[in-house]
């Protein structure tokens, strides 16, 4: 899953970045704290114990219970020989069943966990170890592009060999490095080299051969104004000893070896690629200011009219970049939007980074108000009676992006545009309040139909509203039946009561890293976000003030 916003081609060349290490080795659980002021936001997160709206009360041991089964359908999928998760697995969690294929951000996800696994006590500390040196082992011997130390998109689990065929259908599949899979790996290798002393020497190994400068530009071409000051990361490159593929130049890559790199680049704030920024900032490879490079709106000129709505903000700037901190405005809520109005965009880094903490006057203010908005949209606006709408496997069949349409910047008014933004349900009802006097409004009160709840969306909103998010889930599993051997199947219509009824490696990886935060006082917040991952990205995403907050402020 990734971001959907683009910007045109460009083909100025990747100019390198000196490397500067920060992982220095594995250190004791103890010495990992946040600083104090976050410990105290942790401490605050943690649920209260009395009744909600909704009438389930918070209740730890069925939390936990989630994640047991959670863990289980990830063991299910999970090679023994490889350590390598497969993508998916329907509700039977027979092996013969696995997908057949994983990629970068499944097998990171499948080390967190673990680690999230170990400090549930679903496994014991030797057992976390053992599973992650067999999948660190793996990764050591696996096809890759050595100038850069990235790895490709797509693995056959069983053998950790690189996909040149999909299985089933037999078509191509080019050798094709994406920064956003790659980043969740390099996560998921710095949270282990943190939080498991018998796998750090080996994680560190491989997170410091990976080099995220690979996949930024800095917009230093004249001849291709299109990316903007402070540079922007591409959506990945493919190797260039291969065929060319569609959409792609070459571009001049790490020592000089040439790739075919993507067209687009990867352009607004609230979207989960931002923490290929955040890995390039931390390890020196790409400048501090890139972080400010990235859209928070679009302009609100009528030249920008295609988009969602029109915002509301002022410019500021930032490390000599100017950002149009614009915002969209919602149920009295003013919301920086991201490109589908999806909990992944806005919620997913916030496992590994204590954004609200680390930055209070925009992720500070921004996650509550998505994770609120969500919650209205759900029960008040549409009337599904739950929440919590994110990418995830279509209940009718497939795999479908779902969102909630006026927090993403992409038009659902356009057909012709190319790049419709994401809807909540099956109709794909389009919300449209039009922009200002350069295009009329045409559906400001939609009806909406059989809305689509997932819930991982639910385990990552309960980060910052636990007691509500819990009851979304118990009404979930308890009157939706959305609930199997793995935990919650992958996602439910809550009108049709049809349910998704597979497994998807990723989304639960995202449970799994969201309880962990929630009952383990932010153990994978605390692996990553060491203190000289603070010292790197705290006073660059803290400096900045976002258009967010509600009318009363």
């Amino acid at each position: 899953m990734t971001d959907h916003q683009i910007t045109p081609a460009t083909t100025a060349p990747v100019t390198p970045v000196t490397r500067r290490g920060l992982v220095t080795g594995a250190v004791a659980m103890t010495a990992l704290g946040l600083a104090p002021s976050a410990q105290a936001a942790a401490a605050r997160r943690r649920p209260t114990l009395l009744p909600n709206a909704a009438g389930a009360a918070w209740d730890e041991a069925t939390v936990r219970r989630w994640a047991r089964d959670t863990w289980h359908s990830l063991d299910a999928m999970t090679d023994p020989r490889t350590g390598l998760p497969a993508d998916n697995i329907p509700e039977s969690l027979a092996a013969q069943d696995r997908s057949g294929y994983t990629s970068p951000t499944n097998i990171g996800g499948y080390m967190w966990s673990a680690i999230v696994a170990r400090e549930l006590g679903v496994i014991s500390r030797g057992e976390c170890t053992k599973r992650i040196l067999r999948t660190l082992h793996t990764l050591a011997r696996m096809e890759h592009h050595e100038p850069s130390g990235m790895y490709y998109n797509w693995y056959d689990e069983a053998s950790g060999a690189a996909l040149r065929s999909w299985p089933g259908s037999g078509d191509t599949v080019h050798p094709f490095c994406s920064s956003i899979d790659n980043a969740w790996l390099g996560a998921a290798l710095l949270v282990v080299a943190s939080a498991d002393k018998g796998a750090a020497s080996q994680a560190r190994r491989l997170f410091s051969r990976m080099r995220w400068d690979a996949y930024y530009n800095p917009g230093t071409d004249p001849a291709h104004p299109t990316v903007r000051p402070g540079g922007l990361m591409h959506g990945g490159f493919f190797v260039f000893t291969h065929d060319r593929p569609g959409g792609v130049y070459q571009g001049t890559h790490i020592g000089g070896d040439p790739v075919w790199l993507t067209n687009h680049h990867y352009d607004t704030a609230v979207s989960e690629t931002r923490i290929t920024s955040y890995l390039g900032i931390l390890t020196g490879q790409v400048p501090a200011k890139h972080y400010f490079a990235a859209w928070r709106t679009f302009p609100a000129s009528c030249d920008w009219s295609w988009q969602e709505m029109q915002p509301v903000g002022e410019t500021r700037t930032y490390l000599g970049i100017e950002v149009y901190e614009g915002a969209y405005t919602y149920r009295g809520m003013r919301i920086v939007p991201g490109w589908g109005g999806s909990m992944f965009e806005e919620l997913m880094p916030d496992v590994f980074v204590p954004e609200a903490t680390w930055a209070p006057k925009s992720w500070g203010r921004n996650h509550p108000l998505h994770v609120r908005a969500q919650r209205e949209h759900g029960l008040d606006e549409a009337g599904y009676g739950y929440w919590g709408f994110s990418p995830s496997s279509n209940p009718a069949g497939g795999y479908r992006e779902y969102g909630v349409d006026p927090l993403g910047l992409g038009p659902g008014n356009e057909p012709g545009n190319g790049a419709n933004g994401y809807f909540s349900d099956q109709e794909m009802t389009n919300y449209d309040v039009g922009f200002g006097d350069c295009r009329p409004a045409t559906n400001p009160n939609p009806t909406y139909g059989d809305g689509v709840v997932t819930p991982h969306a639910s385990f990552l909103a309960m980060m910052h509203e636990p007691d509500e998010a819990f009851a979304n889930l118990a009404g979930i599993e308890r009157n939706l039946k959305a609930y199997g051997r793995g935990g919650f199947f992958d996602a439910v219509a809550v009108r049709s009561g049809q349910v998704a009824r597979r497994y998807l490696s990723l989304d639960q990886a995202m449970v799994m890293g969201a309880v962990g935060n929630v009952l383990c006082q932010d153990v994978i917040r605390r692996a990553f976000s060491t203190p000289a991952v603070e010292r790197a990205l705290r006073p660059v995403i803290g400096a900045e003030e976002f258009g967010a907050g509600t009318s009363s402020n």
